[in-house]
């Protein structure tokens, strides 16, 4: 199967403050097997880690993670190979049990589907573009079980500056040449992990929440859909921030698999029931990650909700 990346909307842009000068411009470059974004001052405010560093932590194979992301403030809102889950990363989709030519566990747990020799490979970062006010790449990823080619992944990326928040907007492209089934469970997807460091408190579209944490091994004790959930995040010396995840409408159904004890906010299409992406049927999926600077604001989570939802 050939796969173009030409057909969808995939710019990562970045806002910066009329009447800026030449000089006031986010950049956008390769280093250390990374996309780098970096803000007028030098500071790297995105990083798309498309190969593993060579010193790592983590437990998984697989790079293809989003780290670190954070505020205009400068707090970073994500985590990478914690000491309770080292196979976390940052902002990334990985699947628990897939189900096709070969079984794989991508997420990296290793108890459904054998994890070795499960790797998510880049195949290609192109069409940087940097100026005053955007900047952008495309990424092709090959997800292969031993060898074998399971799904043809395309990503899209755009971060927009909004006052006191960076909005990240992913679209995902999944294409499979044989059927892919990605089995049942309370956890897997997209995930955002976030730092243990300091307080948490859950908030939903209508104000805090305080449902039980959700058991992993039971999709029905997952949250219920909403438009979005998010955490704030104190840190010891009292500052604050929020890291939220909105889904979009056309996204499969889901529940949220949200696990405020681990900092875990994962809308999964696959609490509901398995999901197959079919040979020729391109399975697309699109999310908005928010990190703030100060407590989640639900209005204002609301209002980021609705433009998502017209995009």
């Amino acid at each position: 199967m050939k796969l173009s990346l030409f057909g969808f909307a995939w710019v990562l842009v970045v806002l910066v403050a009329p009447g800026a000068g030449a000089s006031d411009r986010f950049s956008i470059g390769l280093e250390g097997g990374a996309v780098a974004v970096t803000n007028p001052s030098g500071q790297v405010v995105l990083r798309y880690q498309y190969k593993l560093p060579e010193e790592t932590k983590l437990s998984v194979e697989s790079a293809g993670y989003f780290h670190p992301f954070a505020t205009p403030g400068g707090m970073i809102v994500t985590d990478v190979a914690p000491a309770d889950h080292p196979h976390h990363r940052g902002i990334f989709l990985a699947w628990v049990e897939l189900r096709g030519q070969k079984d794989g566990d991508f997420w990296g747990w290793g108890e459904p589907a054998p994890k070795h020799n499960r790797k998510i490979v880049n195949r290609g970062v192109s069409h940087l573009v940097g100026r005053r006010d955007q900047a952008g790449f495309r990424v092709r990823n090959d997800w292969l079980a031993e060898g074998v080619v399971l799904l043809r992944e395309e990503l899209a990326a755009t971060i927009l500056l909004r006052s006191n928040a960076h909005v990240l907007d992913l679209e995902y492209t999944f294409a499979a040449e044989t059927d892919v089934t990605l089995a049942r469970w309370a956890f897997s997807g997209f995930c955002v992990r976030a730092p243990k460091d300091g307080q948490v408190q859950a908030v939903g579209p209508t104000g805090a929440v305080k449902l039980p944490a959700p058991s992993h091994l039971k999709p029905e004790s997952d949250w219920p859909a909403a438009p979005w959930y998010a955490y704030t995040l104190r840190s010891e010396n009292g500052r604050a921030a929020c890291v939220a995840v909105i889904d979009h409408p056309r996204n499969p159904p889901t529940l949220w698999h949200n696990h405020p004890d681990l900092r875990m906010l994962n809308p999964c299409i696959v609490a509901p029931g398995p999901v197959t992406v079919r040979a020729g049927q391109p399975l697309v999926l699109r999310y908005r990650v928010v990190a703030a600077d100060g407590p989640t604001s639900p209005e204002g989570l609301n209002g980021l909700a609705r433009e998502w939802r017209g995009s």
